[in-house]
C-alpha cells in the first residue's frame, strides 16, 4: 500500500495502492475533483504517514489507539485515514 495527501480544497490522508485509487477515494469520500486533484495529491512515506496519523483525535477527540493505528496502516484495505475536520 501506498499513502496520499491531498491538502486542497480539504485535507486527506488515504491509503490506496495507488494514485488513481486515491483519487477516486478522495472524489468518493472527501470532496469533488474541480480539476486540480491531479496536482494537489501527492505520495508520501509510509513513515509520515504512521505519525500524521497516529497523532490524529478520533471521532471521540482521544487519540486513536496505537493497536488501531497499527491495524489500519499494515491492513490491506484502502481507505480514508484523515480528513479534514470541517467536514465532519
Amino acid at each position: 500500500m501506498k499513502f496520499y495527501e491531498v491538502h486542497d480544497p480539504y485535507y486527506a490522508l488515504i491509503k490506496a495502492k495507488n494514485e488513481e485509487n486515491a483519487m477516486t477515494i478522495y472524489t468518493d469520500v472527501v470532496a469533488d475533483d474541480d480539476g486540480g486533484l491531479t496536482e494537489e495529491i501527492t505520495e508520501v512515506t509510509g513513515t509520515y504517514a504512521t505519525i500524521r496519523y497516529s497523532r490524529v483525535n478520533g471521532e471521540d477527540n482521544k487519540t486513536i489507539p496505537v493497536e488501531e493505528v497499527l491495524e489500519h496502516l499494515t491492513s490491506e484495505e484502502e481507505m480514508v485515514l484523515i480528513i479534514d475536520g470541517s467536514l465532519l
